[in-house]
């Protein structure tokens, strides 16, 4: 565990960051160390970090203390104590802090936001996306006995039955219900978890998006080079992109690593117009963009809130990406880019034709750029989580005063 404190005493909210952060570091771990940095120019926060790492006898205890960490929550107990918040923000409980972190807040009676960067709390999958296709059988109500079923997670009945039961048993001691308020990245998964079996109500959940930090644009001159950045894996749509673009004069670009790393050098040897650039930089990504004519976005899964469509977007760069989950919300077809159908690698490239078929694209550059400044910069960013913070403060404020008129009188 470590635990970080801002150097901004002087300002008027008092923080409390929470994140467990991934053996591999990923996109949770970068928004939680992104968000930090926005909020310590502007308010007095601390972080605190546990870890789902270390040798296969400390990870396998932590994955076992899933359901109920006594050692996690009695970290968090001190530090509570030690710098008493005004509102704490989990990012990440799974799996070594666990969802007693929830209750330990609660019981201190701090008022408390939980950031909902995944599905984990709808399937064990975390993606609700399982052997190539949408999997949403654990959103029905009772325990998720076809997910444990299928390994949705790690490809292990043990692990995924663990996993569900962890989830399953705060649902019974309404653990989830005692979060003040939820964030959502999109309205899309807003809506899901709204209709799920959690039974949360509306007005627990909120909608804030994540931020990039401006980096430039670029409005002309560009490149007829598309560009993917990602992951190489089948749920980020990888096969989908190279059948798209193998035959055709479409130029295509790629960046990323995984497992599907040598389906991607074989489309590479075989078509002269797919050229693989491995793994890049942040600041040679951006570099690439700007000279880019659109980013390829073929996911086929709902996806939580996609950073490099973000990305693109502040450079002014449209997206071409499948109609599926959050990219409905983000994406305007024909506006700041284009909609195709998720899996349909026909569909891809008769957009990839329509594209460069266009006489002009310059609307759609522009569009691209406005996207982000409305809506997906730091200050917007601060301004919405600054008012959650104060929406989870007056909600837990409320629930102590009905607590305080409900005990009767000695």
């Amino acid at each position: 565990m470590e635990v970080y404190i801002s150097k901004h005493k002087n300002a008027d909210m008092k923080i409390l960051f929470v994140h467990t952060a991934y053996t591999e570091r990923g996109g949770e771990d970068s928004v939680f160390h992104n968000e930090y940095e926005l909020l310590s120019s502007h308010t007095d926060i601390h972080k605190v970090s546990f870890s789902n790492g270390g040798n296969k006898f400390k990870t396998a205890l932590k994955f076992l203390l899933a359901p109920w960490n006594f050692s996690a929550a009695a970290r968090l107990k001190k530090l509570i104590i030690q710098h008493k918040p005004d509102v704490v923000h989990i990012h990440n409980w799974y799996f070594g802090g666990s969802p007693l972190l929830i209750r330990v807040v609660k019981k201190l009676g701090v008022p408390l936001v939980l950031t909902l960067h995944n599905y984990r709390l709808l399937c064990p999958s975390g993606t609700l996306f399982h052997k190539g296709r949408i999997f949403e059988e654990s959103l029905k109500p009772g325990f998720p006995w076809k997910a444990v079923v299928n390994k949705v997670y790690r490809n292990s009945a043990v692990q995924t039955f663990w996993l569900a039961f962890t989830v399953y048993f705060h649902k019974l001691l309404k653990t989830w219900n005692a979060v003040d308020q939820y964030i959502a990245l999109t309205p899309f998964a807003r809506n899901l978890f709204l209709n799920s079996a959690l039974n949360l109500r509306a007005d627990q959940i909120s909608v804030k998006p994540n931020f990039v930090e401006d980096k430039g644009y670029n409005l002309k001159n560009r490149s007829t080079q598309f560009l993917y950045v990602g992951r190489l894996t089948q749920d980020k749509g990888i096969e989908v992109l190279l059948k798209a673009f193998a035959g055709t004069e479409h130029q295509l670009q790629i960046i990323g690593d995984g497992p599907l790393k040598g389906k991607v050098l074989k489309a590479e040897k075989e078509n002269p117009n797919i050229k693989y650039l491995g793994l890049r930089s942040n600041n040679q990504i951006i570099s690439i963009l700007k000279r880019s004519t659109a980013l390829i976005f073929p996911s086929m899964w709902y996806e939580g809130m996609p950073m490099t469509i973000h990305e693109a977007f502040s450079t002014g760069t449209p997206v071409i990406s499948s109609k599926l989950g959050a990219m409905e919300t983000l994406i305007k077809d024909h506006h700041n880019g284009l909609f195709f159908e998720a899996g349909n690698h026909n569909d891809l490239r008769d957009k990839l034709d329509h594209w460069n078929s266009l006489e002009s694209k310059d609307n759609f550059f522009f569009n691209a750029r406005e996207t982000y400044e409305d809506k997906y910069t730091p200050n917007i960013n601060l301004s919405t989580q600054l008012a959650i913070y104060n929406s989870a403060i007056i909600k837990a404020r409320h629930v102590h005063k009905e607590e305080e008129y409900a005990r009767p009188v000695a």
